[in-house]
This record gives structure tokens, sequence and C-alpha cells, in this order.
């Protein structure tokens, strides 16, 4: 099961927080949920290309709130701030709401699947050959300090007659492992001789590797360490 699950989906609850944060009643529910996937859209739209890792929405009753978590912080926001300024005039108009626009600048884009998967998808479009940049990107995220990496590449490869799916792995990724932060990005790369799909898994180690976590995990476990038993009076 873990193989085919995506693996931000099988986390989220457990592991990760949910991308829309947000309550709203039965008969607003699925409004919201059109309204923040258009939201979604439009800005991957307008952006292109950018390093838009991810798009994080909070809701109150008066605003909503768009947290954009990007490699590139300086295309979104523009020159004194004219760009995020139009952004959000353009987001009001779309959803007729109060718009706030934050921007979260991603440190390490070489071990983001999403920035991965889109910097294969844009050199493919370049007619680089698939292998070698499957190579070059997973030798990058492994550099960077990522515990394992898989790339999987579908579609007419190399601009074969018949579409097939290659995929290459370093290192290790335990897909049924909810405590390992295995992280997913998927792209597609428009060619001349048709769109190639582009998958990317990286491992970026524990969600519990720091002290006191592992502490409340054990004691979660009910792993309480017993002591040495004493020696008794004979």
């Amino acid at each position: 099961m873990g193989q085919k699950v995506r693996p931000t989906g099988f986390r989220t609850g457990i592991m990760v927080d949910w991308s829309s944060r947000w309550y709203a009643s039965k008969q607003d529910f699925a409004e919201l949920l059109v309204e923040d996937q258009k939201i979604r859209k439009y800005i991957k739209k307008r952006y292109g290309r950018s390093g838009i890792s991810k798009i994080r929405i909070e809701r109150t009753r008066e605003q909503v709130t768009v947290f954009i978590y990007s490699a590139r912080v300086g295309m979104i926001i523009g020159k004194k701030g004219q760009e995020v300024d139009k952004l959000t005039k353009e987001l009001e108009d779309l959803t007729h709401r109060h718009i706030e626009v934050k921007t979260m600048e991603v440190n390490r884009p070489e071990v983001d699947p999403q920035l991965v998967a889109e910097d294969i998808a844009e050199q493919l479009e370049k007619r680089a050959s698939f292998r070698r940049t499957m190579k070059r990107a997973m030798d990058q995220t492994m550099e960077a300090g990522a515990k394992g990496v898989r790339v999987q590449l579908a579609g007419r490869l190399g601009g074969a007659e018949m579409a097939r799916t290659e995929s290459s792995m370093d290192g290790s990724i335990p897909l049924s492992t909810l405590r390992a932060k295995v992280e997913f990005g998927f792209a597609e790369a428009a060619t001349a001789q048709g769109n190639i799909g582009i998958k990317v898994w990286i491992n970026n180690g524990d969600y519990l590797d720091s002290g006191e976590d592992s502490d409340a995990a054990h004691a979660q476990a009910g792993k309480v360490p017993k002591k040495p038993a004493g020696k008794g009076k004979r």
C-alpha cells in the first residue's frame, strides 16, 4: 500500500499539517474548497516555474491569508512590493474577499521535491538528456544532505515512439514509515513529442529527530526505561 499512496496525503493529519487551515459549515465547505483550488491554480499559472514549492491558505471570517513558499521570493514581491500588491488585487477580484499574501522563503531548494521536479521539467523542455538530468538532480539532492531520493519519469522519453516509465533511486525511501520525512513533488514537462510526467520522492530524515520529540514518542509508545534490578537479600 505504501508504494501506491502519495506520501503527503498519507502523513497529513499525523505528521504533516493540512495545506488549507480553516473551518466551515457543511453548506459553505465545498465552495471554499473550490475557491482554495482556484487561488492555487491562479498563482501557479501566473508565476509559472518561479520556484513555488507550496501554497498554504488560512481563513478567518474577515480575510483569507495566502502563504506562498518560494525559492525566488524576489520575483513574487517585485520592486518595492509592487508585484505582491498586484497579485493581492487580482486574487481579491477572483474571490471577492479580502486577501493578504505572505511570502516565505525556501532556503534549501535542492531538498524540496516540488522544486526538484520543476527543475527537471525545465531541463527536459530544453531538450536535455533525461538520464543525465535525472542523475544530476539526484546527485545535487544527496549532496545537499537528503537521506534518499527517487525520481520517476513517464512519457515519450528521448522522443521515443512508445511511452515508457524510467525510475532511478539513491539512498532509502521508507514509504510506509510515517515518522520518516518523505516528501513528494510532481511536475509535467511539455515537450514537442508530448508531455512527460515527473515524480520525485525525497527522504529528509525523521520528524522526531529532535530530543524532545523523541522522548515524547517513546513515552507515547509506552517505552519506559527499566531500572536495573537490585540484588535481593540472601
